[in-house]
Order: C-alpha cells, then sequence, then structure tokens
C-alpha cells in the first residue's frame, strides 16, 4: 500500500471558508473612522457607500438595503432578536437544518420566553411546500421565519420563491421571512427580489474574501435589539470595517455575477459527478441521502455529504489530512460537538450521522485533486474498513 503521506495538499472544505482571493484585498482603502467630518473621514465614507452601492448593483436590490455586518452569524442574529423589540408575540418558525448561528440564536429566544417552532424536512433533507403547509397549520400565527436557501452541510437546494409563496398565501399578518444566503451565494442563482424576502444573510469568506465582515439585506428597516453609535442606520452599530466592505463588494462582483455563477456551477457539477461517482465504487460508501445522483438538481454540487462503513467521521477526518487532503464532518460552527443535527432532521440513525463527513470543493478545485482524493479514500477504506 502507498504511504497515505504527502506533501502536496488539497483542500475540501470550501463550506466551512473558501480559499482566500488576494485579488480582491488589492483596493486602495482610506483608513479614517467613516463617521469623521474631516476630508479623511468624508473619504471613508464615499469608500464604503462606493462599496455598498456595488453589492446592491449585484444583488439587483437598492443601495439602501444593504447592511454591513460582521458576517453571516450577527445578520442573522440581528433579525432573529428583532422579535422581541418588535411587540409581535406570534412565534418564529425555523426548518429543522439551520446552520447553528440560526439554531442556537432561536435556543436563545426560547430562554428569553420567545417561542419557536419547527418546520421538518422530507428524508432528503430538503424543506418542501407539504413539511412547510404542516408548521403553519401548527403555527398560524408566525411572525418571522428562517429558511435557508442552500444547506451547509448536505449541499440541499431549497426552493425558497415556492416556500415564500406558500407562506405569504395564507398570512394573517405580515411575516417577516429571512434566508441564510452563505451557501448559496455565488454558487447557486439568488433573486431577492423574486424570491421575496424581506432579510437576507451573506458572509465574504465564503468566496474568499476576509472573515469578519457580511451583509444584511433588509427590504425594510427593522427595530433591532443593539443600539449604539447610530451607525449603518441604527442596524448595526459600531465604526464600519471598510476595508472589508470593499472587499465584499469585490467577492461579489468578481464570483456573484449571474454568468460566472452559472459557468462555475457547470465546471464544478462535472468534478461532483466524477466524485460521486467514484465513490459509489468503493464498497461500504452511502451518500447522504442515498438517493442523491451524480447530477442532480436538488443539491449544490459544491457540497456533498457521505459516510464510509464503520469509519467513524472524525477518524476518517483525520485520516484524510495525514494524506493531504482537508475534509470535515459538517459545520466549522459546530466542529466541536459529537452530534448531528442535520442529519438527525432527515431521519438517519446515530452511526451513520456519526460515520458521515462533508466534501465540499470550490472554484480552483481540479479534477486532478478529485482524483486524487478518490484514490486516498480507497486507501483509507480498504485499511480501516474492516474496523467495526
Amino acid at each position: 500500500m502507498k504511504n497515505l503521506i504527502v506533501e502536496k495538499r488539497a483542500y475540501f472544505d470550501w463550506a466551512a471558508t473558501a480559499l482566500p482571493d488576494e485579488s480582491v484585498l488589492e483596493e486602495k482603502v482610506p483608513f479614517a473612522n467613516p463617521s469623521s467630518l474631516h476630508s479623511e473621514g468624508r473619504a471613508a465614507r464615499a469608500a464604503l457607500e462606493n462599496a455598498r452601492e456595488r453589492c446592491a448593483a449585484i444583488l439587483r436590490v437598492s443601495a439602501k438595503t444593504i447592511y454591513f455586518t460582521s458576517g453571516g452569524t450577527e445578520s442573522n442574529a440581528i433579525v432573529l432578536h428583532s422579535a422581541l423589540v418588535r411587540g409581535s408575540t406570534g412565534p418564529i418558525l425555523v426548518s429543522t437544518v439551520e446552520h447553528p448561528s440560526i439554531r442556537e440564536n432561536c435556543r436563545a429566544l426560547e430562554r428569553l420566553g420567545k417561542q419557536t417552532g419547527a418546520v421538518s424536512v422530507e428524508k432528503d433533507g430538503r424543506l418542501t411546500p407539504v413539511t412547510l403547509t404542516k408548521a403553519l397549520d401548527k403555527y398560524p400565527d408566525v411572525r418571522v421565519a428562517a429558511l435557508m436557501a442552500l444547506n451547509n452541510e448536505t449541499g440541499a437546494v431549497m426552493d425558497i420563491e415556492g416556500l415564500v409563496r406558500c407562506i405569504r398565501a395564507r398570512e394573517r399578518a405580515p411575516v417577516h421571512i429571512h434566508s441564510d444566503l452563505v451557501q448559496a451565494i455565488g454558487k447557486v442563482p439568488v433573486s431577492l427580489s423574486a424570491w421575496d424576502v424581506d432579510s437576507g444573510s451573506i458572509s465574504a469568506h465564503k468566496l474568499g474574501g476576509p472573515r469578519g465582515i457580511g451583509l444584511l439585506y433588509l427590504r425594510k428597516r427593522l427595530d433591532t435589539l443593539y443600539v449604539g453609535g447610530g451607525q449603518e442606520r441604527g442596524v448595526r452599530p459600531g465604526t464600519e470595517n471598510t476595508a472589508g466592505a470593499l472587499a465584499l463588494a469585490a467577492c461579489l462582483e468578481r464570483y456573484a455575477g449571474p454568468d460566472m455563477v452559472l459557468t462555475e456551477h457547470a465546471a464544478a457539477c462535472v468534478r461532483c459527478a466524477r466524485l460521486i461517482n467514484g465513490l459509489l465504487a468503493i464498497p461500504g460508501t452511502a451518500l447522504i441521502p442515498t438517493d442523491r445522483a451524480a447530477t442532480d438538481e436538488r443539491f449544490s454540487p459544491y457540497i456533498l455529504q457521505v459516510a464510509f462503513r464503520n469509519i467513524p467521521g472524525e477518524v476518517m477526518v483525520r485520516a484524510l489530512d495525514d494524506a493531504g487532503f482537508a475534509v470535515s464532518t459538517g459545520s466549522a460552527c459546530s466542529s466541536a460537538g459529537h452530534e448531528r443535527p442535520v442529519l438527525a432532521a432527515m431521519g438517519l440513525d446515530q452511526r451513520t450521522r456519526l460515520e458521515g463527513i462533508r466534501i465540499s470543493q470550490g472554484y480552483s478545485t481540479t479534477m486532478e485533486e478529485i482524483e486524487r482524493l478518490l484514490e486516498a479514500i480507497q486507501q483509507i477504506c480498504d485499511l480501516l474498513g474492516g474496523i467495526v
């Protein structure tokens, strides 16, 4: 057997964070506080507003709807916690496969007395009008709904436009519909206006930008829980990150334009099909869900969840790391835990959940890396597959 330790590493954890694109950091950034009234401050303000307009142009919305934040987690929290100050007594409705930044904030809100309700998913991990209708029947007075656009662990793509129509058709009172767009932006077509969502969250580091910068799209301004110096029109107080905002704008322009999304998506589909077909040829391998096809419009080609019989996910992750490949067991935001809530919501047994790993590719992933990964997985399965 070949020595699994290699010098040339390959990165397959793009869903946690993308490989950095240094070109998005090339713009000259005014150093001053954008709130300062002197010339330096005005220059920083102009740069910040330029970044806002550029982000809005790519997303095809008004610049007035763009608020810069520290990333997806903060954007999600701003929307959810605003329910505490809006005077609404209705529950918050969330899917059972949301990112921890939604799930854990809902638990915090429950401790503060705010009711939340769950929307279950089908066995393929996707929300459907059927599961959403059942939740709306149970929670008819919902006032906030959080529905992610693309799942960070399985790659399941949600029909946000159809789900929003389902909610709007049953509204007894206005429902604020929020969508976590962190994994979707730059990977699948996103249309905030066609989807009719009230808010959405985006994070730059999923697109090769720096960590610590993101945005919140708000169709209408919310009264938020946190206050401060009034920056970002009071929605997100705190000195603005001008450098980050410019980098985020550059990321969106580079990777989230419609032509780029379609071109990269087609290339990713080819690589994903080869990965899936190669994995299925390895005994003891099970895709999650098992009915995922090599080419499957229900899922993003950038994210694949797979389990290997008798090999715990953490063991496979470490073995692949030794072999020169970076993969994960799931969301990096909850990697310290051993539970897999998203896989549990899909009805998978505990053994399968703990055997699952996430392989996520990106714009610079090559077919040569796919082939090397398949070879390494085959060797690891030959070595460890007999362990019970």
